[in-house]
């Protein structure tokens, strides 16, 4: 024998969302023990500094409910439109350029600044210190990017130097982040650029000097795919007169040099060779 309960069919009724309720709670509470666990796993696994975007917390598996708890929760903060950090991060310039990257936005540390990063600059900039970014053409920049203020101080440059704009680059570690600058090549090339109009001649053969132990095949691959024919010309001239061992295993003869004479100072002095009019001194 069993005893069964009698209800009125207003205590089943009440009995019946009573179980919705707690299932409710239930279902409620999982999701919020899985979207807990979920945002430790995150938290622990990255860098301190990292910037977090939307689309890339998609990709691993975090959806864009979940990112809305997480900042309504505190645990992620924005930065911006599109873009967050850890809570309790500092804006880091190194993370929003390694989460840049990670979306095949070609922008970099670059030029005088990459190489003093890898040890390669002569002396350090004393007055003003800026860090010099490129990228790539007409590409955009997000405005989370461009409104906030980095760690570093830093100026733009836009520039299309190659055809392939991947070449050149190398993984720099800055603390627990990495992200892609000019390999020391790229760098010296990225400031023969710009010379002498917005970086010394002076100062670019100084920074060529430093540069004894460069990879013949990595030059000639950048020499070739190189768009600009000043940069091309200022490079192999200043490598030559540098003396450095690596010069005499590039094959010039693969390089288009054009044609004419470039004059980048008055009253220089023509070094026939590569065409060019440079200052006394350089010549």
């Amino acid at each position: 024998m069993y005893f069964r309960a009698k209800f009125t069919q207003s205590e089943n009724i009440r009995l019946v969302h009573f179980g919705k309720i707690v299932y409710l709670c239930a279902v409620n509470y999982i999701i919020y023990m899985d979207s807990k666990t979920k945002i430790n796993s995150l938290i622990q696994s990255l860098p301190r500094g990292s910037v977090l975007l939307p689309s890339w917390l998609l990709s691993q598996g975090y959806s864009y409910e979940l990112q809305q708890i997480y900042r309504k929760t505190n645990w992620l903060k924005s930065i911006g439109k599109g873009a967050m950090i850890k809570s309790g991060d500092t804006l880091v310039l190194t993370g929003a350029l390694s989460a840049l990257q990670n979306e095949n936005l070609n922008i970099h540390i670059g030029g005088r600044s990459a190489l003093e990063l890898q040890g390669l600059a002569h002396y350090l900039q004393i007055n003003n210190p800026e860090t010099t970014l490129f990228l790539n053409g007409r590409a955009k920049l997000p405005l989370w990017f461009e409104n906030n203020n980095w760690n570093i101080k830093t100026k733009l440059f836009r520039l299309s130097l190659f055809n392939d704009e991947t070449l050149g680059m190398t993984d720099f570690q800055d603390g627990e982040l990495t992200m892609k600058i000019s390999n020391p090549a790229r760098a010296i090339m990225e400031c023969l650029a710009f010379s002498p109009e917005k970086f010394p001649l002076s100062e670019s053969f100084e920074l060529m000097e430093g540069l004894a132990s460069l990879r013949p095949a990595k030059v000639q691959e950048l020499l070739e795919n190189c768009k600009s024919l000043k940069t091309k010309r200022l490079f192999l001239c200043f490598a030559e007169k540098a003396n450095h061992s690596w010069f005499k295993y590039l094959d010039t003869s693969k390089i288009n040099l054009g044609v004419g004479n470039r004059s980048l100072v008055e009253s220089g002095v023509l070094v026939p060779k590569y065409k060019l009019v440079l200052p006394n001194e350089l010549a």
